[in-house]
């Protein structure tokens, strides 16, 4: 009973704060900061796009690694025009919280990111992740030619192939559109929010145990602070 209970306490812990309640207070911020990354040069990188829960986790993951210049937090996936966090993080939207990754294909290859994909969330949780629960954090990944296509397709294949995953995958594969900057406030905002206590109870576990297990792919800076933990 008394194990029955602490789980329950440390499950509604989780519940309350969420991705969405979080920063529930900041959604009155301005909205869709366009602006935000125009000064990197984009020019000489390729871009991956993937949705994996909150996307303040996905961010951190892939901004550690060598080779991934930007990381930019944003929706896509959804029909809807001018998506705010307010609706897209209440399940008001078709968006899903994602990211987009600006890498360099000569330090670090499309199936190294996917496999950092796979191995930072459950992709056989459907419409959930964590805390995280609705449409809006669904597991997803949109492919920017028939190249990146294809890798998918191979790469899951091989998972499920292989019995990673005790559940089948449900990852949804589609074409990447129009893809909408969230608000300035997300950007970077595991780094920017080190007391925020999403990112104490829930993100900094799981981006430490990614520091951990992805040592040798991390940039010097993550490295070094990974080594002296």
């Amino acid at each position: 009973m008394k194990n029955t209970l602490t789980f329950y306490l440390f499950a509604t812990f989780l519940l309350l704060w969420s991705c969405t309640e979080s920063a529930s207070e900041q959604t009155q911020l301005e909205a869709n900061s366009l602006s935000y990354g125009d000064s990197v040069d984009t020019t000489s990188l390729q871009k991956a796009t993937f949705a994996g829960g909150c996307f303040w986790c996905t961010e951190a993951y892939f901004e550690r690694l060598h080779g991934v210049d930007m990381v930019i937090s944003g929706y896509t996936g959804g029909r809807e025009e001018q998506p705010t966090y307010q609706l897209v993080s209440n399940g008001l939207t078709e968006h899903a919280e994602a990211v987009q990754v600006f890498y360099n294909p000569e330090i670090i290859s499309y199936q190294e990111l996917l496999e950092v994909f796979f191995a930072t969330h459950d992709p056989t949780t459907l419409n959930r992740q964590g805390p995280d629960v609705g449409k809006q954090y669904r597991s997803a990944i949109y492919y920017h030619d028939e190249k990146q296509k294809q890798q998918v397709e191979k790469y899951m294949q091989s998972l499920e192939e292989a019995g990673t995953y005790r559940s089948r995958i449900v990852t949804q594969l589609q074409p990447a559109s129009k893809f909408w900057v969230a608000e300035e406030y997300h950007q970077d905002y595991y780094s920017r929010n080190p007391d925020d206590p999403y990112v104490v109870a829930v993100a900094r576990p799981k981006v430490i145990k990614f520091e951990d297990a992805y040592r040798d792919k991390l940039k010097k800076s993550y490295r070094e602070s990974a080594q002296k933990r």
